[in-house]
């Protein structure tokens, strides 16, 4: 099989941190497809050549202590990951099957990004020279839409502007926003498959056991109309697609379907449901269904010319394992969150944190992700930091410095972490984390407008670092796994470097206080060398002994602000260090454990003045990803020795691996120009 990086788990469906299925095996056809979370669910499809069934994605039966033997499987020749898009090959019997898995999140146009439709495009021709008749059978089981499978769902089907045949299942109890936390799937709204007329599709909601039907008959029983809702678990309800593709020669002919989920409302925001962004204009589910196929060639356009392009720019900036990981990374990146505006129309991006605690619109999650949407929608940064202004400005927020979630998803009605002890706050990490997004979306935006609408918090944010940021008290930062530190010099990085941030601010506004902030800035900075300082590298903190060491990736901000505060060579004396401090899939995260993260990685690599070192410090992070015996989306947390996965999956930090790129833009405005004025 043709294949050069083996994903620990590939993206099919991505749409948000609830629609969303993963294939976590070498083959299409290895397991049942997942959620995120590695619950199953369950799609399956199935090619009938000349009469004869192979299987090419999921499994038939259910239950691995059944008897029932699989079909054959149409042997896998190979897998590629685009940003956009994934496409197996497979081939068999004279036909070569192409299956594209595309979610077109096109930051360039939230209409569609927004969209909960993903397109499943079947493609086949003769390899043999010989005519063969070819039917696919596609299904997308009613797992999709529970918790757990003891949940009783019901089904229907509809049409949509007479030209697609659409079937629908949903939970009966439809309990919608009701649950909240990690490790969860959507019990409400309803999951779609979406079939274009064409001549000779047939369509059906029954058992899975129709699968067994189809691989003995190439045809669909009759749906039962009377047939009552049941638990998910209880013969598994499935929608079923059969596209008959009929005579098929050495020209390449092509069906598609589209899965889909109506969530009906997306976030609950300060006791307000929100739906989803493409909503906004009033369209039914069922218009979106229509304009997702009226739109479809050119969509399958767009994302073809997105793929090529970031691959070829991130190929140039850092390589081909470089280009690897940030096609693995989008749209996991975008997918773990959800797009709505609020009630007076401003646009609000809320992550979900996967895996680690469930919060949304964690501040200390989104300062890593910046980078992928400062590239290519400034907006989305925005729309991640309106809540927290939000909520920082309300009266239920008692501290003087910025908060580190809105709640827990979907429920973004106020912080829960650590249920609000002083003791489990991150003071300085937050607020240096709004200081440095504010400046950068500024800057990237050529605009401060958005500054000066929290103006009154972020000022106040930057005299609380001013006052408290050059040596941290005991306090959690966003490696919070890690425990307590005193005296952390990374975080003492991005305190003094959110203070510069905050000149910057003052610079774009026009505001007195700017060169005084800076000043203060650069005094701490020089105060940080001196008491960070141990020879040939920078300590983890200051009252540790000259021995230890953690990555100082907070610094990469001083060079994309344009600040300067930090002599270059303390960066090359770092990279030096990250470089002699490998294990086989990384540098840790510093000299206490093993363990890593892979966008503190990413963004401690991009710092290197010399490509080869980026490359030498990115490439046990591929390896990483390639041999991982932890078969879940990409995880930013792991070990550097044995590649096992700690606890993290799925979270949206992943959109720090595009910090390279980032890095390679020109700023539109400048420090330095600002200053002079």
């Amino acid at each position: 099989m043709t294949q050069s990086f083996r994903p620990p788990s590939v993206p099919l469906i991505t749409s948000d941190p609830y629609f969303s299925v993963w294939s976590a095996a070498d083959h299409l056809y290895d397991d049942h497809t997942r959620h995120w979370t590695n619950k199953r669910n369950s799609m399956t499809g199935i090619i009938r050549i000349d009469g004869k069934s192979r299987r090419f994605m999921g499994r038939v039966e259910l239950l691995d202590h059944h008897k029932y033997e699989e079909p054959p499987v149409m042997e896998q020749t190979s897998l590629k990951i685009e940003p956009l898009t994934t496409t197996y090959v497979f081939q068999s019997d004279g036909i070569e099957l192409v299956a594209s898995f595309s979610t077109p999140l096109l930051l360039d146009d939230l209409d569609i990004l927004s969209r909960p439709a993903s397109y499943l495009t079947f493609h086949v021709r003769s390899v043999d020279g010989k005519p063969h008749h070819v039917q696919l059978y596609v299904d997308v089981s009613g797992e999709l839409c529970v918790h757990t499978t003891d949940q009783q769902i019901s089904w229907s089907r509809g049409e949509s502007d007479g030209q697609i045949t659409a079937m629908r299942m949903g939970t009966v109890a439809q309990p919608v926003l009701e649950r909240v936390g990690d490790d969860t799937r959507i019990d409400w709204g309803f999951v779609y498959l979406a079939v274009p007329y064409k001549t000779g599709t047939e369509t059906a909601i029954q058992s899975y056991k129709v699968r067994e039907q189809f691989i003995e008959s190439g045809h669909l029983p009759k749906e039962d109309d009377a047939a009552a809702p049941r638990a998910a678990a209880d013969d598994t309800p499935v929608m079923a697609a059969v596209l008959d593709f009929g005579q098929v020669d050495e020209q390449q002919i092509s069906q598609y379907v589209i899965a889909a989920y109506d969530d009906i409302h997306s976030i609950e925001y300060f006791g307000q449901p929100l739906d989803a962004y493409w909503r906004r204009t009033g369209i039914t589910f069922e218009k979106m269904l229509s304009l997702a196929v009226e739109q479809y060639d050119d969509i399958q356009a767009r994302c073809a010319a997105f793929n090529r392009k970031l691959i070829a720019d991130s190929e140039a900036e850092g390589g081909k394992h470089y280009a690897d990981m940030l096609s693995l990374a989008y749209r996991q990146a975008i997918a773990a969150h959800k797009l709505v505006n609020d009630e007076a129309g401003n646009l609000l991006f809320f992550s979900k944190e996967n895996f680690s605690n469930g919060c949304i619109a964690t501040v200390d999650v989104s300062y890593p992700s910046i980078p992928l949407f400062l590239l290519y929608s400034p907006e989305l940064v925005k729309g991640m930091m309106r809540p927290v202004f939000k909520y920082a400005r309300s009266e239920t927020w008692k501290f003087d410095f910025a908060p580190h979630d809105v709640g827990c998803y979907p429920k973004a009605n106020g912080q829960v972490y650590g249920e609000n002890a002083l003791d489990s706050q991150m003071p300085i990490e937050e607020c240096g984390n709004m200081l440095i997004m504010a400046a950068a979306v500024c800057m990237y935006d050529n605009d401060a407008a958005f500054a000066r609408e929290h103006w009154e918090l972020l000022t106040q944010w930057a005299s609380y670092l001013k006052q408290h940021g050059m040596d941290p008290d005991n306090q959690l930062c966003t490696d919070d796994f890690a425990g307590h530190l005193a005296h952390n010099a990374n975080l003492s990085v991005k305190a003094i470097i959110g203070i510069g941030a905050y000149a910057i601010l003052c610079a774009m506004l026009e505001e007195k206080d700017g060169e005084e902030y800076y000043a203060a800035a650069q005094e701490m900075a020089a105060n940080w060398q001196r008491m960070a300082g141990a020879g040939d590298h920078y300590k983890l903190t200051f009252d540790s002994s000259p021995e230890t060491w953690s990555l100082k990736y907070n610094l990469v901000w001083d060079r994309l602000l344009g600040l300067h505060l930090f002599p270059e060579r303390i960066i090359e004396d770092e990279i030096r260090h990250y470089l002699a401090n490998q294990n086989k899939y990384g540098t840790p995260l510093d000299s206490r454990n093993t363990y890593t993260k892979a966008d503190w990685l990413v963004w401690c690599a991009s710092m290197a003045n010399d490509k080869t070192d980026f490359e030498q410090l990115i490439q046990p992070l591929w390896l990483f990803l390639n041999e991982s015996p932890s078969r879940l989306p990409f995880t930013d947390w792991y070990d550097t020795i044995s590649g096992e996965q700690l606890n993290f999956q799925n979270r949206s930090v992943v959109g720090g691996l595009f910090i390279a790129l980032l890095e390679a833009q020109d700023l539109p405005a400048s420090l330095s120009t600002l200053r002079s004025k």
